[in-house]
């Protein structure tokens, strides 16, 4: 189908219905010439044994009409009724006609000279063989023109084409960062040596958007990550303090919240600012376990005072090739958002080998909203965030070639798959371990 859709095909095709066309119209012009020159050809042997023939009547009457193979004669008296002449035949009027008599197509002339009506019938049958014969010859003609028009431009496509060929795979390898000669400087002044000089413009102005970008990140990654470090650390320390209680405890509690959460966002939006092609720093294995239980530990505070219980059901222990921070956000949308509008009942997360499933028991999603709650900034008729979270996460699954889906009844609660694609599995575990199944009503 590529090919079907290939500049070559089009070409190739174009050059094929021109030559049809071309050896169909010529084909036509010969044949309608040839069976003119036939006509012609047929007319004047007739005109010419017509001559013949009334020059021996008026020579010798007694001579009998010509009786040929290819050539019968008949004459008649005017006003008398006509004798040994087929009646089609004795039925014409002077002139020249074409007419089937015991299914032989025959050329008449007719024609009255003293008081008689000459009749000359010329056999047209070797004439009508020889004409399917040209007309077959002019069929195989028209289809080898059609053929080699068709070659022909495969062969002229090929030629025309291949310096936009060369131009494309020379625009597929361009590394993301330039560093690369122009292109121009690889064609002649043509259309396509203009496509390319357009091309380096074009690539001119990427290349400054990427070293603006680049710098915008490294800014960001210095100036944010400073201050969340002093803040991070000054939560650590306050949160030593054992004179720290209450309202005053609590509320450093959620800076610190606050802190871990916003370095954990601006490590995944560099991500995702970042290359894929871009190695500067690898990521590192992690425990999707180990990422899922610090999440729910993290979001544990959403629960205060709700009858709610959060169960795990750990059936592998897979790690991923991904930087923590970023697998933290998006098991932190998922359990976040299943935490803040489940009202009572249970949150039940499982993870398997390839994928991480989380469901509860809050108030759902309308029907009519599910379609929607991965587009930016999208709020529901019963959201309570700013609609970033869902579109975050999705832009991190296309990012990752993970995959997310979410089900979802009004009023009956809401199921979250994320799936991981590959995947390094740990030991199975089909039973959960008695440390899986925590209350947090009770913590």
């Amino acid at each position: 189908m590529r090919f079907r859709h290939s500049l070559r095909y089009r070409v190739a095709l174009a050059f094929a219905l021109l030559g049809g066309m071309v050896s169909l119209m010529l084909a036509g012009g010969l044949y309608l010439a040839a069976h003119k020159i036939e006509e012609r050809l047929i007319d004047d042997t007739l005109t010419s044994e017509l001559h013949d023939f009334v020059s021996r009547r008026q020579r010798n009457p007694a001579s009998t009409p010509p009786a040929t193979a290819a050539v019968k004669g008949y004459i008649r008296t005017l006003g008398e009724p006509p004798v040994g002449i087929p009646s089609k035949v004795a039925e014409l009027q002077p002139g020249r006609y074409e007419l089937y008599l015991g299914g032989t197509l025959y050329r008449v002339a007719v024609t009255d000279r003293d008081g008689a009506r000459y009749y000359l019938l010329y056999d047209q049958t070797q004439f009508s063989h020889v004409e399917e014969s040209f007309v077959v010859a002019l069929a195989l003609a028209v289809l080898i023109m059609i053929v080699v028009s068709a070659i022909g431009g495969l062969w002229l496509a090929a030629r025309v084409i291949s310096p936009v060929t060369e131009l494309a795979l020379r625009v597929r390898h361009l590394p993301p960062d330039g560093g690369t000669d122009a292109l121009a400087e690889h064609f002649s002044e043509d259309e396509v040596g203009e496509l390319a000089r357009v091309f380096d413009r074009y690539l001119e102005r990427i290349q400054a958007f990427i070293e603006r970008e680049r710098s915008f990140t490294e800014d960001v990654s210095h100036e944010l990550r400073t201050p969340l470090t002093v803040i991070n650390g000054a939560t650590e320390v306050l949160l030593r303090d054992v004179s720290l209680v209450g309202r005053a405890r609590q509320r450093v509690q959620r800076v610190a919240r606050a802190g871990r959460g916003m370095s954990d966002l601006t490590e995944a939006l560099l991500v995702l600012a970042r290359e894929k092609t871009d190695s500067a720093r690898p990521a590192s294995e992690c425990s999707v376990e180990e990422v899922l239980n610090d999440t729910v530990e993290s979001h544990r505070y959403l629960l205060a005072g709700k009858p709610v219980e959060v169960t795990f059901d750990i059936r592998a222990r897979p790690t991923l090739m991904v930087d923590r921070a970023v697998l933290g956000i998006v098991l932190g949308n998922l359990i976040r958002n299943a935490c803040t509008y489940t009202e009572s009942g249970e949150i039940h997360i499982e993870l398997d080998a390839d994928r991480v499933t989380v469901r509860d028991t809050g108030i759902g999603i309308p029907g009519g909203e599910l379609g929607q709650v991965f587009e930016r900034h999208y709020r529901g008729s019963t959201s309570k965030g700013s609609g970033i979270g869902l579109s975050l996460v999705k832009r991190i699954c296309e990012r990752y070639g993970w995959s997310i889906t979410i089900q979802s009844e009004e009023g009956k609660g809401a199921t979250a798959q994320l799936i991981l694609g590959a995947t390094k599995s740990g030991r199975q575990a089909s039973v959960p371990s008695p440390s899986d199944t925590v209350s947090a009503a009770q913590s």
